[in-house]
């Protein structure tokens, strides 16, 4: 029988010619088939699609000439362009929409012979943290399915977790990835700002926004990101740094004693669940059993990234949002008696309660008598908070944190509760507003079962060192 968690696996029945990619493509939709109603995961699934792609890939493989991820099943966000395909970003007013064009991801996925099998639902535009804000309804969790799994990628979570795919491209703008990753019990990367090309990814903030992984095995998403990273012509924010060989090197950490810090409020900050408080002392205390060196950092900036991060990226959602008008594409409403309450009742309509209030918000601190006051000023904080958090990665290798300061909460227990809301992303925005590459991986389960996550944040651009230490981790809690 196939472990179809695993990509390794599934290469090497391949190459027993112990299945097909055919009969793998069958197994995921039969998967999809099952729990797809229940879990109100997929958006559109590209059944036809996928199986003749499956045709010709199996033809590639009997060839010789198949690319590097020949039958590997992957999903997208519904904010990430395929040629052909609609998207809209689980939106009203992106009704009927098709994109015109591939994101450089899936481009390079493709060309490495990786199958779309469809998209994903996720929070409108990718803003939420818990999946409820779509125009399509609210993503279950699979494992709890009265829970919420996490936003706003949680569609990409669950299709992983359910095994509906077998890996999962998504969104991060402050924690996206990693916190519905937490709450789904896999594992899921936000790489540096700037790591993946965005060209076709819809902008929510573009300061902030970067794609990442899900997957359930570290091998699977150092492979994927290896082929997904790098230079693009047609985004200036793409780095131009060389691209490492991820998937050689992430059995390559030595056994040398690490610096490691860890953020002292994890432990005794009330407000955390406890249970979360306790994992992260059992880590500690598990590290430093291994010779490595696990030191406290009073990260004193942190109760000042979630007001930054709600300030900058309103903003930018608030300009980058302008241009869904109802005039060119999408929605546009039927009760329109002029350009003026064309351009109104589009808006009020096609958008979603959460979207209309980080509009505004942002509109409001872009206003002329504001700016000085909140964006400037949000602005020279997010440089003095990147700072700060570069000056520990001078002493110290990794940082360690919790990825949620609770587990997942039940569907519509916050509701009308936008604080709240907004601080289950205590401790993912902090790397997002640094731009620094984090990941959340599966540490423990909570009482009730519910799955708790540890983040690990790395500096810049060392994706590398980061996952063979994400590796490491998992060995050493499977006491390999």
């Amino acid at each position: 029988m196939i472990d179809f968690s695993s990509f390794a696996s599934i290469r090497t029945a391949l190459h027993d010619k112990k299945t097909t990619v055919s009969a793998i493509v069958s197994h995921y939709l039969q998967v999809i088939e099952q729990k797809n109603s229940e879990l109100n995961v997929f958006l559109e699934v590209y059944t036809q699609e996928a199986q003749n792609r499956a045709l010709e890939i199996d033809k590639k493989l009997s060839e010789g000439t198949a690319g590097r991820l020949a039958g590997m099943v992957i999903s997208l966000k519904d904010v990430i362009c395929h040629k052909g395909h609609g998207l809209q970003a689980s939106s009203k007013i992106l009704e009927g929409f098709e994109s015109q064009f591939d994101a450089t991801v899936v481009t390079r996925l493709l060309a490495e012979d990786v199958i779309i099998i469809g998209r994903v639902g996720c929070d409108e535009f990718a803003m939420g943290s818990s999946n409820e804000n779509s125009a399509f309804g609210a993503v279950r969790n699979a494992d709890h399915p009265d829970r919420v799994p996490g936003g706003s990628s949680g569609g990409s979570a669950v299709s992983v977790q359910a095994g509906m795919c077998l890996l999962s491209l998504g969104s991060d703008t402050g924690g996206s990835v990693r916190q519905p990753a937490a709450f789904c019990n896999i594992i899921g990367l936000k790489p540096t700002y700037g790591r993946i090309s965005r060209y076709g990814l819809i902008a929510y903030a573009s300061s902030f926004d970067t794609i990442g992984i899900f997957s359930k095995q570290v091998e699977d998403m150092a492979l994927t990101l290896e082929i997904i990273a790098g230079a693009d012509d047609v985004d200036s924010t793409a780095s131009q740094k060389t691209v490492p060989a991820y998937s050689q090197s992430i059995d390559a950490m030595d056994k040398s004693p690490r610096k490691i810090a860890y953020l002292a409020r994890a432990l005794d900050d009330e407000s955390i669940n406890p249970e979360i408080r306790q994992m992260m002392a059992d880590t500690i205390e598990t590290l430093k059993a291994q010779g490595h060196s696990v030191e406290p950092v009073d990260f004193q900036l942190l109760d000042y990234t979630l007001p930054v991060y709600y300030i900058l990226s309103t903003a930018e959602a608030s300009t980058n949002l302008s241009r869904f008008d109802g005039i060119r594409y999408g929605y546009r409403s039927p009760d329109a008696q002029d350009l003026e309450s064309l351009y109104k009742k589009t808006r009020t309509e096609g958008f979603g309660q959460e979207v209309k209030r980080r509009i505004m918000l942002g509109t409001f601190v872009l206003s002329a008598d504001y700016y000085d006051a909140y964006f400037t000023k949000a602005q020279k904080v997010r440089r003095l908070i990147r700072e700060k958090m570069l000056e520990v990665f001078k002493n110290y290798d990794f940082w360690i944190m919790p990825t949620t300061p609770d587990t997942a909460f039940k569907i519509g227990e916050l509701k009308g509760e936008t604080v709240n809301m907004y601080l289950a992303d205590l401790f993912t925005v902090p790397a997002s507003t640094a731009g620094l590459p984090a990941i959340s991986i599966p540490q423990a389960k909570s009482s009730e079962g519910l799955a708790i996550g540890l983040q690990v944040v790395a500096n810049e651009f060392e994706e590398e060192q980061l996952l063979a230490f994400t590796n490491y981790l998992q060995k050493l809690k499977k006491g390999k």
